[in-house]
């Protein structure tokens, strides 16, 4: 075993990093933390964290030679699955380079029987910082294993915001001329559309549109065999797939409207299985549910929840629609912008007895802070009557007069009273200004 070690360490020695496009997460943030903690660098799979470990290693090999860092990536096939890899990296690491390194960078060593009680043990130990990535839920701050709990902080990885995705297709945007420009405006809305409907995982952004799909549904097809399947050891596979269309297919689900839809394709599948397959799919990152908000916890449990894709490029191109769905591919996106603008908040939607719905209740500590609507086209007198009324309501039931809707092209600020209250302030916001972080909440 120390051989394989061995090699191991010396092809990293030997490596050539890539060329690395600038993201706005910077992990050379946390290399000064007045209080020593591992970083946690999470997310889904391809999006995009090995490349920011290696743009940091960039940054540190500026001021430190190649041995005062070490990169493993644990899904190395010549890496065995054993705890006594682990215990052995360490004097092995000394053996080869005359001391132990400044810096190390496990990705995927979760994948390890007690990762954790081993760097717990070493991180109590010895000065080494450590950044851990991983495409398992297992990293994060909800799931982190006890023995970690307090020594790790969350750095948690999106697929790329728009900025992002405009600065890796090299567009330039003259954002003082905005106002005035109509040539900027075009290019802005001309890449907003590709971003909807192909998303912002980094491969497929770069890659020509011919291939966009085929790479989406590979990344698909890998998350489901390698995180869920082989990890959970799953047997109905099929059942696993059906599902997954079913929630690609569908906006909003309850265990008990997906096990009959399942059983009327002749696959049986118990409800507490089915619960199982869903916390796969959350574990795996590629899927986020969203509970009804309700002050009665049992009311959050019982009723169904909304999705989302950690990509929109997935909903385009796994669904099974033959038309652009614009509305839920704004909701989508918005539901990821807000993950990305806002670290510590809880996420719902709401919904009375009348079937009145709003798409996104913020809520920060105890807190109601914004009541969010997305509605692509408010062109129709109904359609903006309706989404104003339901926004009302919540604004009344849940006393937040922080009342947003984002929408395509449609920007106001209007004052409405009526039945749910006076004067109450709604903003308009379009899509685009709002992920610019041009318009502010």
């Amino acid at each position: 075993m120390n051989n394989i070690t061995k090699t191991i360490l010396n092809d990293w020695q030997k490596k050539k990093l890539p060329e690395i496009i600038k993201r706005q997460t910077k992990l050379t943030d946390y290399l000064d933390l007045k209080v020593n903690k591992i970083v946690t660098v999470s997310g889904f799979r391809r999006i995009g964290k090995t490349y920011l470990i290696f743009d940091l290693i960039k940054k540190l090999l500026k001021n430190n030679k190649k041995n005062d860092i070490v990169y493993l990536n644990f899904e190395d096939e010549r890496i065995p699955q054993k705890t006594e890899f682990l215990t052995r990296l360490l004097p092995t690491i000394k053996q080869t380079f005359g001391r132990l390194p400044k810096f190390l960078f496990l990705d995927e060593v979760q994948n390890i029987p007690n990762w954790s009680k081993w760097l717990r043990r070493i991180f109590d130990n010895e000065n080494i910082k450590f950044f851990v990535t991983g495409s398992s839920s297992k990293l994060s701050n909800q799931e982190i294993p006890t023995e970690l709990r307090g020594r790790c902080l969350e750095v948690k990885i999106y697929s790329l915001s728009f900025k992002e995705f405009l600065n890796f297709k090299k567009v330039k945007i003259d954002f003082k001329n905005l106002d005035y420009s109509e040539t900027e405006k075009a290019k802005i809305f001309y890449n907003l559309e590709e971003y909807l409907f192909y998303g912002g995982m980094p491969e497929v952004v770069l890659s020509d549109e011919s291939k966009k799909q085929e790479i989406l549904q590979q990344y698909f097809a890998t998350v489901l065999r390698r995180d869920i399947v082989e990890r959970f050891k799953i047997k109905n596979e099929e059942a696993l797939k059906s599902l997954c269309q079913l929630l690609l297919n569908s906006t909003i689900f309850s265990a008990s409207r997906l096990q009959s839809n399942l059983k009327s394709s002749n696959l049986k599948v118990g409800k507490a299985t089915l619960i199982k397959y869903l916390n796969y799919l959350e574990n795996s990152y590629f899927l986020s549910s969203v509970p009804i908000f309700s002050y009665k916890i049992k009311n959050q449990l019982q009723y169904p929840r909304k999705n989302y894709f950690i990509d929109n490029g997935f909903i385009n191109a796994l669904s099974l629609k033959f038309s652009k769905d614009h509305g839920r591919l704004f909701e989508n996106l918005v539901f990821l912008e807000l993950k990305r603008k806002f670290s510590k908040i809880d996420i719902f939607y709401w919904q009375d007895k009348q079937q009145k719905e709003v798409d996104f209740v913020i809520k920060q500590g105890l807190k109601i802070k914004y009541l969010i609507q997305v509605c692509y086209d408010l062109s129709f007198l109904e359609t903006k009557k309706r989404e104003i009324n339901s926004l009302l309501k919540a604004s009344q039931e849940l006393k937040c007069n922080n009342l947003i809707i984002i929408t395509n092209t449609c920007e106001a600020e209007e004052k409405i009273s009526g039945r749910y209250g006076k004067n109450k302030k709604i903003k308009f916001i379009p899509l685009w200004k709002w992920i610019l972080d041009l318009k502010k909440i």
